[in-house]
């Protein structure tokens, strides 16, 4: 009789057991959380997308077919590809800066960290989530949108061209979107994501500690590091950092007068940048701003 009642609770005690939880799961639930919870991080670029689609159509229809030349017709064609995508990549570096500044100071303002944080995810796992945003799921949203966007100008140019009775086998073998894919995406991914790096660690570092006006915190210590160095050496080497990295870094760069369309084997260089001091020096001060922003949450309450 023991015997049996034992082996029935036994039974129990693994039919009621809860199943162990996956490692990757409470971060992929994290990202979903942020995906949900700041909408504009693809709403915004989606909508210049659109904005820019609209603008390229007028410039189709009424530009390109005004033109009675017709190598001057492609041509005002084949103008707005690169400025569509600087406009893109432009949009979700805003997004990602005003993310960033928001991620750990939204819900100490709005107090909500006391829900978050009583679920069983680490602060680890939490600031990890948020930095994955920029670093990660913006450079790839980009690159999606971008490639779609692009995609569908080429569409309507080779209709344009077709009804003019050119070919479009130069605006296509001009372009090489293959090629001008993949110069997108190594871009977005090597500058976008891995040398900004420490800004959007920095920025969330910020995001962490501030109690208001976190862009101003952000802001203003890097000035008054800048402006010290003036007066005490009268030199500009932090300045001149702060540019270096916020131009990319001649490692990264990878586009010159002829854009994006340019051959990728003479372009990317992804050996040299990988060995480049300045990304791995980046990759380690945007590891330390990211561990002082872990400490800071497991501290820090709401506002």
């Amino acid at each position: 009789m023991n015997t049996q009642s034992s082996t029935v609770n036994e039974f129990d005690s693994q039919r009621i057991a809860p199943a162990a939880m996956s490692v990757t799961r409470p971060m992929y639930w994290s990202i979903r959380r942020e995906l949900w919870e700041y909408r504009s991080i693809y709403i915004a670029p989606l909508v210049v997308a659109a904005v820019t689609l609209f603008g390229f159509l007028i410039a189709t229809i009424g530009r390109a077919m005004s033109v009675t030349d017709l190598a001057k017709r492609r041509a005002v064609l084949e103008e707005p590809y690169n400025f569509a995508s600087l406009l893109i990549m432009g949009t979700t570096f805003v997004v990602a800066v005003f993310y960033c500044l928001d991620a750990l100071h939204g819900e100490r303002r709005d107090r909500s960290i006391l829900f978050w944080k009583s679920l069983p995810v680490s602060d680890l796992t939490t600031v990890l989530s948020k930095a994955s945003i920029p670093l990660l799921i913006l450079p790839l949203l980009t690159f999606a949108i971008t490639v779609v966007m692009q995609l569908i100008m080429l569409l309507l140019s080779g209709l344009v061209l077709v009804g003019s009775g050119v070919s479009v086998t130069q605006l296509w073998t001009h372009f090489s979107f293959f090629q001008m894919s993949l110069m997108l995406l190594y871009h977005l991914v090597a500058i976008h994501g891995l040398w900004y790096a420490p800004i959007y660690a920095w920025l969330l570092l910020v995001s962490g500690w501030a109690r208001r006006a976190a862009f101003l915190w952000a802001a203003l210590p890097l000035l008054a590091i800048g402006i010290v160095e003036k007066i005490a050496f009268n030199t500009s080497h932090f300045g001149a950092m702060l540019q270096y990295r916020l131009s990319g870094g001649p490692e990264g760069a990878v586009s010159n007068a002829d854009g994006m369309s340019m051959d990728p084997l003479t372009q990317i260089h992804l050996g040299q940048f990988l060995i480049s001091p300045g990304l791995w020096i980046g990759l380690a001060i945007a590891a330390a701003f990211l561990a002082a922003a872990v400490r800071l949450r497991r501290s820090q309450g709401p506002i």
